[in-house]
């Protein structure tokens, strides 16, 4: 139905994996879709660690024929070689993931290398990828690196639905892109959407504040730093920590968290239902 990339421009920490993270795992729990959370990280396992202690990550993927697939044979890298020997069908990507919820969320891992150049050579099978898995899952969510070559980077940007623009409540930050809004015409695109990760609701620059400063039509989305969340992903425990908290209390210290992750849920559906009703 819909790709929907988190990208950054900043090279700071911004959020933006466990932001992903948060709105991926609640929609999956709260609707009834079915979703894909895509890792694209070099060297990098946060987003997978979320879901798992790392003895776990590393067992083998057990793919529909009952077979275990480890090493290069697993995730993208096991995709890569059924898409050259063109043995594909609707469900092809299902097969070379790790399932987090049943018939809810699938991972697809990171690419397993530590060569830069291999690396960069995977990344450009993405396009092909994140569209096959888009006949097959509701939602794919794209968790885009930093490090990726632009050039692979502006093909998954070409084939998304959506765009969420991940920025700090950093001045500078926040004047960057109203220049680039200015300037750039991929900034002034209906389909990307503003969202402030590692939020803090007592700075100055607040989302209301931030959004009248933006001069933005529509209200940024915030993922707020919480202690209990952080804690959860860095525990491979953040499926125990929404279900815990799916009828949360309006006085839990939790609350502020799961409302704006439920409220960047919510922004998100519409904004497809918008783009859809324009097609």
């Amino acid at each position: 139905m819909a790709i929907i990339t988190f990208k950054s421009n900043e090279l700071k920490e911004t959020g933006q994996t466990l932001s992903i993270v948060a709105i991926a795992t609640q929609m999956a729990i709260e609707h009834s879709y079915k979703i894909l959370l895509v890792s694209t990280n070099f060297k990098d396992q946060t987003l997978e660690n979320c879901f798992w202690e790392l003895d776990r990550l590393n067992k083998p993927i057990i793919t529909k024929d009952g077979r275990a697939s480890v090493g290069v044979d697993s995730g993208i890298e096991g995709l890569i070689k059924v898409l050259v020997s063109n043995k594909t069908s609707t469900e092809i990507v299902k097969n070379y993931t790790k399932t987090v919820l049943r018939d809810r969320l699938d991972i697809l891992l990171s690419p397993n290398t530590e060569d830069y150049q291999e690396y960069t050579q995977t990344c450009s099978n993405y396009p092909e990828i994140l569209r096959m898995a888009d006949r097959y899952y509701d939602l794919v969510f794209v968790d885009l690196s930093g490090r990726m070559h632009e050039k692979e980077a502006q093909d998954i940007i070409a084939v998304s639905d959506v765009i969420v623009l991940n920025i700090t409540q950093r001045l500078k930050i926040i004047d960057d892109f109203i220049e680039l809004k200015e300037t750039d015409e991929f900034y002034k695109r209906k389909n990307i959407m503003l969202l402030l990760g590692r939020y803090d609701g007592h700075s100055k620059y607040n989302v209301k504040n931030v959004t009248r400063y933006m001069k933005e039509k529509k209200q940024l989305l915030a993922i707020p730093y919480n202690t209990l969340y952080f804690e959860a992903c860095s525990e491979g425990k953040v499926i125990d920590y929404f279900l815990r908290l799916k009828n949360i209390d309006e006085n839990d210290r939790n609350h502020f968290f799961i409302s704006e992750v439920t409220r960047a849920n919510e922004s998100i559906i519409y904004k497809l239902q918008e783009l859809q009703m324009k097609l």
